[in-house]
Parts: structure tokens; C-alpha cells; sequence
């Protein structure tokens, strides 16, 4: 399971947790480009250096070394281990993510999400905002993916345990939910695979609570984490930049009202079908498709 869960760092934050914005948004963007064969780039890559003077065909300089402060490491554990520990947890989040409309431009769309967890293998997710509400339940045997407003479902293969069910969400459903990296049994080795660089920044506050600041690097990414002081070092803020996507969108989502011992219910993780609801297939029908 440990290297399932490495695999599934390059797909979520690669995305980063795209709110219940499905991967087809992104997907849908790339899927007209023509892909050259390998072996024919290489051959105008091979002419093109012939052709070019002897003063351009100089390597270019090689990247900066990693830069690795423990502290920040240490600190990413310590809410790692925070999370991992608890045996459920509740949590409110308020999260925006630029994406390139038909004309070019930016916009920024905005989404909350309530989520209750309880390990090893319930999980619940409210998504609403900008995109359609979406809601998945995960009672231990099954996910379920519900859109209310198209009174829509569908039901997953058997799965045992929230890490199952997340790599299932996020690679064969294709669903991105917040901070779906927080949900697995060890975070920490989910967000720390493919780090080049990780810093302190300093002394924060988010929405008046003390915290500290830290970024950090990947290949096709940069993002930040705003982490509270003291033992409780819960996540507050997480924001990301997209480095291998034109204008460097970014997406930011605060997190709110922590519970990490709430009192959930079996029913807080069954779905109910609802009167009239049609059952389809997962990839059927795309969930968080803009209303």
C-alpha cells in the first residue's frame, strides 16, 4: 500500500486537490495536442543543434541544488502523524482554483467542503460552490458518488480501507476532492514524495490563529502550507501554483473548525438512495461539471 499511496502524491498534487473539479477539466485541455513520435524529436532535435552556432550549443546552466531544511520536514511530520493518529476527524474548508476559460482569461471559481473521516475505512465529502454539490460516502465496503441536482449516483467496486478508496476516487473515478492527501493513513509520505526543496518562511497567522510557513518545491509544482503553532499543528492554509501549466494557476484553501475526536455516526457515512435517483456507471457522467 505504501507505494500505492506514493503513486497517487503525482496524481493529487499534481492536480492538487482540485475541489471536486473533475481531472476531465484538465484532461479535456490536453487531449487535442499531436504528440510527436520519440525517435522524430529526436532528429529535429539532432538538426537543429547542427544548424545552430557553436556559441549557442552550450548546455544550459544546470538547476539549482535542493534545498532541504529539516525543520520543515519535521514540522509536515508532526501534522502528518497529527492526522494519521486521530482516529476520525471534521473539518470545513473554503478553497479557490484559477482555470483558463474558451477566451484565454483566468477565472477564478470557489468552492466549500465539509468532510468527516473515520479510520480505518469511513469518509464522507460535501462539496458545494462554483461547481455542482457533489457528496461521496465511503462505508467501509463501497464509495458512492452523489450529484444532487441531477439526482445521479454511482457505486464503487468492494474497497476496505480509505487508502483503497482515495486511489480509487482519484485514479479510476477520476474525482479530485480537497486535501484528499490528509485522508491517507501516512500523509506524510504521500506530500513528501518528488520534493526538491523545502524551507521555512517564518511566523503567520491565519484568520487570527498563530501558525508557521512553509514552502516547498516538486518538478511541476510549488506550494505552501501555513501550519498551527504549538501540538496541535493542524493544517490552516494550503496554497499551489502549477508550474507546467501557461499563466502558473493556483489554488488556495483554508481550513476551518477541527475536530479531532467528533462524535459520527454509522448513518453519517450510508447513503440513502433518494427517491427517483438513477444509478450509473463511475466515468459516466463527469461530477463537478460547472451548473
Amino acid at each position: 500500500m505504501q507505494s500505492e499511496q506514493k503513486k497517487s502524491r503525482k496524481i493529487s498534487l499534481a492536480l492538487i486537490q482540485l475541489p471536486v473539479i473533475v481531472l476531465v477539466f484538465l484532461v479535456q485541455g490536453c487531449a487535442h495536442e499531436e504528440k510527436t513520435p520519440v525517435n522524430v524529436q529526436a532528429q529535429a532535435a539532432t538538426k537543429a543543434a547542427e544548424q545552430q552556432p557553436a556559441a549557442q550549443s552550450e548546455r544550459p546552466a544546470p538547476p539549482p541544488a535542493p534545498i532541504i531544511e529539516r525543520y520543515a520536514l519535521d514540522r509536515l511530520k508532526q501534522m502528518s502523524d497529527k492526522l494519521a493518529s486521530a482516529k476520525s476527524f471534521t473539518y470545513h474548508s473554503s478553497s479557490f482554483i484559477e482555470m483558463q476559460a474558451i477566451t484565454g482569461q483566468f477565472l477564478t471559481f470557489f468552492v466549500d467542503a465539509d468532510v468527516a473521516l473515520r479510520r480505518p475505512d469511513k469518509l464522507r465529502v460535501n462539496v458545494t460552490g462554483d461547481v455542482s454539490s457533489f457528496q461521496l460516502y465511503f462505508d467501509g465496503a463501497k464509495v458512492t458518488a452523489y450529484d444532487p441536482q441531477k439526482n445521479l449516483y454511482a457505486v464503487s467496486s468492494p474497497l476496505t480501507t480509505i487508502d483503497d478508496m482515495v486511489d480509487f476516487v482519484l485514479t479510476k473515478a477520476q474525482i479530485n476532492f480537497p486535501s484528499a492527501d490528509f485522508m491517507y493513513s501516512d500523509p506524510y509520505a504521500v506530500m513528501t514524495k518528488n520534493l526538491t526543496h523545502a524551507i521555512v518562511v517564518g511566523p503567520s497567522m491565519v484568520n487570527g490563529v498563530p501558525c508557521e510557513h512553509f514552502a516547498y518545491m516538486e518538478p511541476g509544482i510549488n506550494w505552501e502550507i501555513w501550519i498551527e503553532n504549538g501540538k496541535r499543528a493542524l493544517p490552516l492554509r494550503l496554497a499551489m501554483t502549477y508550474k507546467q501549466v501557461p499563466n502558473f494557476p493556483r489554488f488556495l484553501v483554508e481550513y476551518a473548525d477541527w475536530n479531532l475526536n467528533p462524535k459520527l455516526s454509522a448513518n453519517t457515512f450510508a447513503f440513502k438512495i433518494p427517491a427517483n435517483a438513477k444509478q450509473i456507471e463511475f466515468g459516466a457522467y463527469q461530477a463537478g461539471q460547472k451548473k
